[in-house]
Formats: structure tokens, sequence, C-alpha cells
């Protein structure tokens, strides 16, 4: 069974920083284009950053560009999302995704794999 995990989340000044790891099992995504999504309350799930299979192209929201990084380790199969200056319109509960290919995806019906996702919240 494929299962992705996310961990890193927490509570956070606003400013501060904090990393999302996800680690996937079952199965290794290293061929393929992996992605975070977030969604707040009351609000739909949004894209916040894809990353195609080898981490040569990226992507990002517009909202969060110049702040979060997404990156991947393909050897120890593990995608990252390093956030700094964290604002609190950023907390949300944070899903990591598995693409249905090796490319950058932005759309959530482009991800075959989802995680449970793992809560941020920033507080003010």
């Amino acid at each position: 069974q494929v299962q992705l995990v996310e961990s890193g989340g927490g509570l956070v000044q606003a400013g501060g920083s904090l990393r999302l790891s996800c680690v996937p099992s079952g199965r290794t995504f290293s061929s393929y284009g992996m992605g975070w999504f977030r969604q707040a309350p009351g609000k739909e799930r949004e894209f916040v950053a894809g990353i195609n299979w080898s981490g040569g192209r990226t992507s990002y929201a517009d909202s969060v560009k110049g702040r979060f990084t997404i990156s991947r380790d393909n050897a120890k199969n593990t995608v990252y999302l390093q956030m700094n200056s964290l604002k609190p319109e950023d907390t949300a509960v944070y899903y990591c995704a598995a693409g249905r290919s090796s490319y950058l995806y932005t759309t959530d019906n482009d991800y075959a794999y989802w995680g449970q996702g793992t809560q941020v919240t920033v507080s003010s």
C-alpha cells in the first residue's frame, strides 16, 4: 500500500521557519513529480509548490514565492518544503502529493497519491 507521510509541522511565531518532510512508503517516487498543497479552515485546498522528478524544475504559488523552497533527495526518497518568514496566513494543513509521472504539476488533478497532512500554525 502506498503512503506518503508528512512530518515537521507545528506551531511557530510569525517570521519563523519550519521544514516539512515527506517520505513515501510502499514504493519509490524518485522518478515522479512531487508537490505540496495546503488547506486552511473554510478554504479550498491550494497548490503551494511543485518539483519535477530530478529537482531541476520547481514552481511556487505567488503567495509563497521567495519564502518557501521545495527540494528533494532522491537517494533518501524524501521531499522537503523549507518555509521561511512564515505569516499567520500560512496557517493550514499541509499535504504532500505524488504526481502521475515525472513532470512538474501545479493542479491537484495531476497528483495520484496524497499524504494525511501535517498541521502548520503560525501565531502573530
